[in-house]
C-alpha cells in the first residue's frame, strides 16, 4: 500500500491536490463571521492582491509535510467512512499536527516580517484548523482514493 506523501505527490495528482486544498483554504475563508472573520478576510485579500497565488504556492511547498502530518491518520482511518469526519473526531491531536508543519516554517524564515505575521495569527490558528478539518479530510480522501 503506498503511503499518503506518494499518493498525493504522484506527478500526475499533485496539481489537482493542491487545487482542491486551495479550494478548502478559499471556502474556509469564505465561511468566517465576526469581527475576526473580517480580520482573516481582509488580510488573506491584501496578501492575494500582492501575489494572487500565495495559497497554491504555499500549498505546493508544504504538502509533502501535510501529507507527512496527515499519514498516522491516514493509517488509522483505514478506509472507513468520511476521512473529513474522522480527523473532526481528532481535532486537537489533527490541528496539532497540521500546526507542527506550519510552526516549522514559520520558525525557518528569515522574513521577519512574515514571523511577526504568523505569530498574531497563531494563538486562534487552532480552532480555524480545526473548524477546516472536515473540508480537508473530504478533499484529502477524494484525492488519495
Amino acid at each position: 500500500m503506498s503511503s499518503l506523501s506518494e499518493t498525493l505527490l504522484a506527478t500526475e495528482r499533485r496539481p489537482k491536490v493542491v487545487e482542491d486544498l486551495v479550494d478548502v483554504i478559499n471556502a474556509e475563508v469564505k465561511d468566517k463571521k465576526g469581527v475576526s472573520g473580517v480580520a482573516i478576510k481582509g488580510g488573506y485579500a491584501a496578501v492575494r492582491k500582492f501575489n494572487p497565488t500565495v495559497a497554491s504556492d504555499a500549498t505546493n511547498r508544504m504538502l509533502p509535510q501535510v501529507a507527512d502530518a496527515l499519514q498516522p491518520f491516514w493509517d488509522d482511518f483505514a478506509g472507513s467512512g468520511d476521512f473529513g469526519q474522522y480527523l473532526a473526531g481528532r481535532g486537537d491531536e489533527a490541528a496539532d499536527a497540521l500546526l507542527a508543519v506550519t510552526d516549522a516554517r514559520a520558525e525557518k524564515t528569515e522574513r521577519e516580517p512574515l514571523k511577526r505575521a504568523y505569530k498574531s495569527l497563531r494563538g486562534k490558528a487552532k480552532e480555524n484548523v480545526k473548524q477546516a478539518l472536515p473540508r480537508l479530510g473530504t478533499a484529502i480522501q477524494t484525492n488519495a482514493g
